[in-house]
């Protein structure tokens, strides 16, 4: 019992740890992306919730 319950809970970490490290790397990816190729000035200012609003507006038309 002891012993799957260890399994589990190395599977249950490898799975935390890479939705970790796939966050990471999309924001990552991001602040990359919107510094180079969008144009803008502060590569963290794409991680602002105005920002977000502004490119979902464009989107939807609101």
């Amino acid at each position: 019992m002891k012993e799957r319950f260890f399994d589990v809970a190395k599977k249950f970490g490898l799975v935390a740890l890479v939705a970790i490290l796939s966050i990471c790397f999309v924001a990552i990816g991001l602040m990359i992306g919107f510094s180079f190729f969008g144009g803008g000035d502060d590569p963290l200012s794409i991680l602002s919730i105005d920002n977000w609003q502004a490119i979902i507006s464009k989107f939807t038309g609101n």
